[in-house]
């Protein structure tokens, strides 16, 4: 983890999946002929992103392409495409692409425009995906908003921590969330965690998921807003609630989701108790002193247009079309998925994505957008665009 990282609170992080993608991880993503693609049925075949007659959605589009642009002139891009295991995915190419994407999108407003144009100048690299025909799993996060308080008090009990200055040297194996924190979520102040406490939060679940999201938006009780984000965790992997219920045999995996596990665990509170402490992996924070939230690749993240994969295989700040659902309010004020095609930059990973086949959707911040992440949970393609050579 090289920046404030957004992991993601999406169906991923509740059951822990980590998908790998059939085949050699030499060979995540495969060259294919757009044009094949364009001529397929609408199912399978590329659509245009309709999203972009929206002047407001061409805005949003390209301020996603500037924070990518910014990332890949650092040095840090530099030593990530140096190790990049696609060959001709290089960062000059993605740079460039993005350059000359930007243009196309300021010169033709119209989509099906802008689709033929892309078509012309770029070539589609499609992600493997989970059975190396190109199928990718996709689930969607946020940035959450939550009630808290600077000081604690009997209402605001459960603490989150800024990163211990001696982390670095503490022994490994780390210490245990339950010799963090205790059973109760209570005990921090009275070991190595003492002093270090930025904030209070009323609800242990709340705290403990913003641990699981890296990065929180929060309502104090004197009427200001504070943001933190991600600073640095103890080495363990990561243990999912969702999975850990299922293993006890509370739900199935088809049953349960987001709002499931959220709605066990206000009817069960004590078990919070029990399953908590199996997640040993605890994250420290820092006040982000509201910036926006900030991906793994130390650039904001832009709702809708930012997405979160496996950085070790793909091309991180890179275009992509993503298709696949994603829910919308129908005319009944419910949410109900929609087929899309979208333009958005790689900009960000989570501790649950794992291989070609995983792609996590940032849908932005607050409850809403936690509501529409939560129901993100289905398949579709994943393809980089970069400019013909």
């Amino acid at each position: 983890m090289k920046a404030i990282a957004l992991f993601c609170l999406s169906l991923s992080l509740v059951l822990g999946v980590a998908l790998v993608a059939v085949g050699s991880e030499d060979t995540p993503l495969r060259r294919v002929d757009p044009m094949s693609l364009e001529q397929q049925s609408s199912e399978s075949g590329l659509l245009p992103d309709e999203s972009l007659a929206s002047l407001s959605q061409r805005q949003t589009l390209l301020a996603a392409i500037a924070h990518s642009l910014h990332y890949l002139q650092t040095p840090a891009a530099a030593e990530d495409y140096r190790q990049h295991p696609v060959p001709g995915i290089t960062r000059d190419r993605v740079q460039r692409s993005l350059e000359r994407f930007r243009q196309l999108v300021l010169a033709h407003p119209a989509p099906a425009q802008l689709q033929i144009a892309v078509l012309r100048e770029f070539d589609f690299y499609q992600a493997i995906g989970t059975d190396g025909a190109g199928t990718v799993e996709f689930t969607g996060y946020f940035e959450p908003t939550y009630h808290a308080s600077r000081v604690r008090t009997a209402e605001y009990p459960y603490p989150l921590y800024r990163v211990p200055p001696n982390l670095a040297q503490w022994a490994q194996p780390h210490p245990t969330r339950l010799q963090l924190e205790g059973t109760d979520g209570l005990q921090g102040s009275a070991g190595l965690l003492r002093g270090l406490e930025m904030v209070w939060l009323s609800d242990r679940l709340e705290a403990f998921l913003v641990q699981v999201q890296g990065s929180a938006r929060l309502q104090l009780t004197d009427g200001s807003t504070m943001t933190v984000g991600y600073a640095g965790r103890t080495e363990y992997p990561y243990a999912s609630l969702g999975r850990e219920l299922v293993n006890d045999g509370k739900f199935t995996l088809e049953e349960l989701s987001l709002p499931v596990l959220i709605q066990y665990f206000e009817q069960n509170p004590a078990d919070l108790d029990l399953y908590i402490p199996r997640n040993n992996r605890f994250v420290f924070f820092q006040e982000t002193r509201g910036s926006a939230a900030i991906g793994s690749l130390g650039v904001p993240v832009t709702a809708e247009r930012s997405i979160a994969t496996d950085k070790s295989l793909m091309p991180p700040g890179a275009l992509a079309l993503i298709q696949t659902q994603i829910p919308y309010t129908n005319f009944a004020g419910e949410l109900e998925p929609r087929s899309v095609s979208r333009f958005v930059l790689d900009q960000d990973t989570g501790g649950a994505i794992r291989g070609a086949g995983r792609v996590d959707i940032f849908m932005g911040t607050g409850e809403q957008a936690g509501d529409r992440a939560g129901l993100i949970n289905g398949t579709g393609q994943l393809y980089y665009l970069l400019l013909k050579d």
